[in-house]
Formats: structure tokens, sequence, C-alpha cells
């Protein structure tokens, strides 16, 4: 749900002039999300958008041009330390289960950290699929993401 909900949220900023939370609530409220301030807030922080300049003095949500590498690695510690139920590999490939719904953030993340290793991700509603070049780069993979879990 939340990542429908944030996919939402982007599209919406993309395509609107959205100025406040309050506007972007609204507007998840009509297509259909039951949403708070309080979670559209959160939503914002953890999307990491920003407010640029529109139409006269205004301000409008936007989704930045340039992620900073800090915070998507911190962004990426916390889905893996909130969102991981398990890790599991065969050969080349990685098998990262989430509880549901929140497959398609992780992977969205681990897709923007471009590790060089990781050639692809395909995610469900639950499961990750991280496609790893070569083989043999799995156990490191691994290791980056056990140290990131903590």
């Amino acid at each position: 749900m939340k990542a429908r909900r944030q996919m939402k949220v982007q599209e919406i900023i993309t395509k609107e002039i959205i100025r406040t939370q309050e506007d972007l609530a609204d507007r998840l409220r009509l297509t259909g999300f039951d949403v708070t301030q309080a979670t559209v807030s959160r939503d914002i922080k953890e999307m990491g958008l920003i407010k640029v300049p529109s139409a006269g003095e205004d301000y409008r949500y936007a989704v930045p041009t340039e992620v900073h590498p800090t915070n998507l690695r911190d962004r990426l510690k916390r889905l893996l330390r909130e969102t991981v139920v398990s890790i599991n590999d065969t050969e080349s490939l990685i098998v990262i289960r989430t509880i549901p719904g929140n497959a398609h953030a992780l992977a969205a993340v681990l897709d923007n950290s471009n590790w060089e290793e990781v050639i692809g991700t395909v995610a469900g509603d639950d499961t990750i699929l991280l496609v790893i070049k070569p083989k043999e780069a799995v156990s490191g993979v691994l290791g980056r993401i056990t140290t990131l879990l903590g």
C-alpha cells in the first residue's frame, strides 16, 4: 500500500502543481487513498521531495533531480532495517523478502544505489530479485546488505 501510495504521490506532483501537504492529501483521497496529513508528511520525507519555485512567489513539491548519495544510503539502510524479512541467494541471484507492500520501494532504492554488481532488480509485492554479475560478487553484495542491516 505504501509503495503504491508513494508512486501515486510522485505521479501527482509531476503532473500537477501541489503547494501544500493538505493539497497532496486531498488529491490522494480523490484517487482512493485514505491518508492523514501525518502520513503525507512521512511520505514527503521518505521520498526526499523538495519545494521548488512556482509561478509568482509560490512554491510547489517536486522530485529532486539529483539524489544525494548520503540520503540514498540512509534511506536504503532504513528501508532494509524496517522491511526485510529474509534474504536468500543462489548462483547469481539474491532474493529479498520484505513485509507486504514494500518490495517496490526497496528495489527502487537498490536500483538507484548504482552498485556495479547489481545489473537489475525485479520487485513484486513482498519479494525482490537482484541479478548479480559476476556470480562471484554475490557474497560481496550480501555482505554490503548485511552491513547495512546492522
